[in-house]
């Protein structure tokens, strides 16, 4: 994969400082890195120090623009970035919900990816949907995929209106995995466990499971619910409840549809 020459980052709150360090650590030469932040925390002036990229420099045309403010912000924003924009740089946006017709008609540029990471790029095992309209070139994909490989893997979709798909799943996705430990430890304690056992059981269960699955690719999560079940015992018991008609997985589909709707209704 090939880094772009230049990569101007609008936006270092938790996720754009997650791509940052993602960048830092993969080796892109941070003097070809420009960071824009309103307020920037002492945190970022830190790693500006350390690391040595630009932090609020005058404006100049990148390359790779990366544009990672809240997406109510984008109006506010996009009138005072127009700089940064040459005739060969692309736009990489992970604002949940705004469509390319939404930044095409606010920044001046052709070549636009949207993309959705989550929160595990904080740790380098984020996953992040990504979406290139026409314009985008072979050579901006693979720039874009170098940005978005540094968190975590990276799935390219054909058709823009899967990325709030994505948003549903995978974007919203950890807070349901962090969710269902606050639902296991608090079944816990219904059961009459300690509530710190309890909490630090359900965490160290669902830990234990995701590990279990990176660690096991080729097994499906299926096979490994069933390797976890024996008919007629205690899992099997649990699971009746959690399969039924009205169980966990018309939950879960109701629970991505209203995520889903939020996110196209952010395209406003």
């Amino acid at each position: 994969m090939t880094a772009p020459e230049t990569l101007a980052l609008v936006g270092a709150g938790k996720m754009g400082s997650s791509l940052l360090g993602g960048w830092l650590a993969a080796g892109f030469e941070p003097r070809r890195i420009s960071v824009y932040d309103p307020a920037p925390s002492d945190a970022l002036r830190a790693q500006a120090a350390k690391w040595g990229f630009a932090l609020n420099p005058a404006h100049a045309p990148a390359e790779a623009v990366v544009l990672a403010v809240k997406p109510q912000a984008l109006d506010a924003v996009a009138a005072g970035i127009a700089a940064l924009f040459g005739r060969d740089s692309f736009l990489l946006s992970i604002l949940a919900g705004k469509t390319v017709h939404n930044l095409a008609a606010r920044l001046p540029a052709s070549a636009i990816l949207r993309a959705m990471p989550n929160t595990p790029a904080a740790v380098g095992r984020g996953v992040t949907g990504v979406f290139a309209n026409e314009a985008t070139r072979p050579d901006q994909r693979e720039k874009a995929q170098f940005l978005l490989s540094g968190v975590g893997g990276v799935e390219w979709v054909e058709r823009e209106s899967l990325i709030d798909a994505v948003t549903a799943i995978s974007g919203s996705g950890p807070a349901y995995v962090f969710h269902l430990v606050e639902a296991l430890a608090e079944a816990g304690t219904q059961l009459g466990l300690p509530a710190d056992l309890s909490l630090r059981l359900a965490r160290a269960t669902v830990e234990g499971s995701g590990e279990l699955l990176r660690r096991q690719p080729d097994i499906s999560a299926a096979t490994l619910r069933k390797n976890v079940t024996s008919p007629g015992g205690t899992t099997q018991a649990a699971l009746d409840v959690l399969m039924a008609p009205d169980g966990l997985t018309p939950l879960m589909v109701r629970a991505g549809a209203a995520a889903r709707k939020r996110a196209e209704d952010l395209s406003g």
